[in-house]
């Protein structure tokens, strides 16, 4: 079954809602600037509604660049499950996480060649880490909420590589992308937000998932 992470999550009850739909990862933001930041205090809260519910996705805590002591001592305080590194972190800085990690890897707007990509993302992938492929948009970190070519993520599928495909998701596309990539897992954030806001749309989160597991259901992989 298609894994699905709902991403930039702020408030107590978006957490619930998308746990109580299906959802198999949420992220919450450490990134600093970034508009889904969110303080401890909020982060608490947030995994206490996420324990306390019947079902229990993980949550992964998002990172830019930041020390690697600051990412292992807010996982540990918080009870994170994952960290999700979201800038350059090299191999190197990933086997000193105390936690397990989803590494963003960038994908550009330009044609790439795909063994390129694929040699990019195995350095990550076989020291047992799991990939998010996302947007690169220059100057920005993090989920950028623009999708990049599927056609690069479904050849990269083909080579047997699980990943998450991330960027530019919402209800309304997930099934194709679904259906076209065919990945381990999506990722979403602004797709499935309130107009005008960082909090998410509860009916936007159930269609989501819905649609994304459908897709899955049709097409197999």
């Amino acid at each position: 079954m298609v894994k699905v992470k709902i991403c930039g999550i702020m408030r107590p009850e978006d957490a619930r809602i998308a746990a109580d739909s299906g959802a198999d990862l949420l992220g919450i933001n450490f990134v600093p600037g970034s508009k889904r930041l969110v303080d401890r205090s909020q982060a608490a809260r947030i995994i206490q509604a996420v324990r306390e519910g019947d079902r229990k996705p993980q949550v992964a805590g998002l990172f830019v660049d930041q020390r690697e002591d600051e990412v292992n001592g807010l996982a540990a305080e918080l009870g994170l499950d994952l960290v999700q590194l979201c800038g350059e972190e090299s191999p190197a800085y990933c086997a000193r996480m105390e936690k397990p990690v989803l590494k963003t890897v960038h994908v550009g707007t330009k044609e790439m060649d795909c063994h390129e990509l694929s040699h990019r993302i195995k350095v990550y992938t076989d020291d047992g880490h799991v990939v998010v492929l996302d947007r690169k948009v220059e100057g920005l970190a993090g989920g950028t909420g623009r999708s990049f070519d599927w056609n690069i993520a479904r050849d990269i599928s083909e080579l047997g590589i699980d990943f998450f495909l991330a960027g530019g998701l919402n209800p309304d596309n997930v099934g194709g992308a679904v259906s076209l990539v065919r990945p381990w897992g999506v990722d979403v954030s602004s797709g499935v937000e309130a107009q005008g806001t960082p909090g998410k749309d509860h009916d936007k989160i159930r269609s989501f998932i819905r649609a994304a597991r459908e897709a899955q259901e049709y097409g197999g992989r």
